[in-house]
């Protein structure tokens, strides 16, 4: 069958993209910045697989495609959209496909949860490569060194699938996997209100289910489940016994079954030794030794823009990129960053106009208390990539919303964004470069580092 794939370029889209033209499929696909010049290595990465590339404005939507895959970032009524219905084309969304894809696997494997969902399928996905088990692995986040698309293994048909599974769209429910994790449940892309009946029957569907006994939401709502529970509270059947949390590396022993699996993680924070510890426990499912578990976990290279070190100047100035985009991995980011500096210089760019309305409250009561006196935090101009969207708020209203001895900065642009760290940034400090979506801005991380180190 041919697939099109409107909005290629998106995390979530084009490992599956890839995976398809894996199977054997004709692929092609199209999307926004692409037409604006950006993602060049990802349209090298995917023309060398032979997935055809055309303008996102509907001219490459035909009745010669099977199926029209579209992501849930693309508006109902772009060219493209209308051309599908007009034509009444097979319309498949991101998460059908991809829930096709974890149900059919030998087992399917779907890693749930607010956070941690890429790094956890990265770790996992390391780990299998490097074992030599076969499998597919479809992530939001490329290992790093690995390019700049999602994390994308492609493994046999019959095989196991490992991926993630998120609640962004409203479709956890289409997920029957073997085996199911929720890492943790809070506030992100929605209320907790809406996203419980979505973890809820999440949960009912899995074969097997991991849970975090650390997040008390977690554990709470899907305790009826009888899940296996894992993660650093007492009462953990897998418990996570943490020895080091940074600042260079992340230590502990998670104890399951009567052994211990000691965990040494090269990158820093509790959240990357709770995403090992999870990682860990489906690798074991999954057939993989204990001790292949350490060793390989030991040598885990990261995921691209989390909490990834672009670079460290001669005065000591180190340059992070971090994907964060909501409370929590904020302050996940923010306060690994801390651990290792006695001064941060934290840049945000909110991820669209409707996450930075829906953020505004939240991080104006979160940023003061986490954030110390010494540390500066400046916000990024809200990113855009394109179509008809409520242009009603800025980050300058985000900045006046903090105290004013904060000394709150505001970039309108990327120049301004570098210039504003370039004026902050001293020997010693940490710059933290967070933000979710924009493809500019490992750019911008790199273009920071070249300047402080002038």
């Amino acid at each position: 069958m041919r697939y099109h794939f409107s909005g290629v370029a998106g995390a979530g889209m084009n490992p599956l993209a890839c995976l398809m033209r894996a199977r054997g499929h004709p692929v092609q696909g199209s999307d926004r910045s692409l037409d604006q010049g950006k993602n060049p290595e990802l349209v090298a990465r995917l023309r060398g697989l032979g997935i055809e590339l055309h303008p996102h404005d509907g001219t490459a939507v035909t009745h010669a495609i099977h199926r029209f895959v579209y992501s849930a970032a693309v508006e109902a009524d772009t060219p493209e959209m209308r051309a599908a219905r007009a034509l009444g084309l097979p319309c498949v969304s991101r998460p059908e496909l991809l829930a096709e894809v974890v149900n059919a696997g030998g087992p399917g494997v779907a890693i749930a949860g607010t956070s941690g969902k890429s790094t956890i399928v990265g770790m996992v996905g390391w780990l299998l490569r490097e074992a030599g088990v076969p499998a597919t692995v479809l992530g939001g986040a490329a290992l790093v060194g690995e390019g700049s698309g999602g994390c994308f293994v492609a493994g046999p048909a019959a095989g196991p699938v490992v991926a993630e599974a998120c609640e962004s769209d409203g479709t956890l429910p289409g997920y029957r996997p073997a085996l199911g994790l929720v890492h943790n449940i809070s506030r992100d892309h929605g209320e907790l209100d809406a996203l419980r009946p979505q973890f809820t029957a999440f949960a009912e569907s899995c074969g097997r289910l991991l849970v975090n006994a650390a997040c008390p939401e977690a554990a709470a709502l899907l305790r009826r489940f009888k899940p296996l529970t894992y993660g650093a509270a007492p009462d953990a059947e897998a418990r996570l016994q943490v020895t080091r949390t940074g600042p260079g590396r992340a230590t502990g022993v998670l104890g399951f079954e009567f052994r211990e699996v000691p965990l040494d993680v090269p990158q820093p924070g509790l959240h990357n030794l709770e995403n090992a510890a999870a990682a860990a426990l489906v690798a074991l499912e999954l057939g993989l030794d204990a001790v292949a578990v350490e060793d390989l976990l030991a040598r885990f290279p990261g995921v691209a823009r989390r909490f990834e070190v672009v670079g460290t100047t001669t005065g000591g100035i180190r340059v992070v990129d971090d994907y964060a985009h909501n409370g929590q991995k904020i302050r996940a980011a923010v306060s690994t960053a801390q651990a290792g500096a006695p001064r941060v210089v934290a840049l945000f760019q909110p991820h669209g106009f409707g996450p930075a309305r829906f953020l505004r409250h939240e991080l104006r009561a979160l940023l003061p208390g986490l954030l110390r006196p010494e540390d500066r935090f400046c916000y990024a101009e809200i990113f855009y990539a394109g179509g008809t969207v409520a242009k009603d708020i800025s980050s300058r209203t985000l900045a006046e919303d903090l105290p004013a001895a904060m000394r709150c900065g505001y970039a309108p642009d990327y120049d301004a964004a570098r210039r504003w760290v370039v004026s902050e940034a001293r020997a010693g400090d940490t710059v933290l470069i967070m933000g979710a979506r924009d493809p500019e801005l490992p750019r911008l991380a790199r273009a920071v580092l070249a300047s402080v180190r002038r």
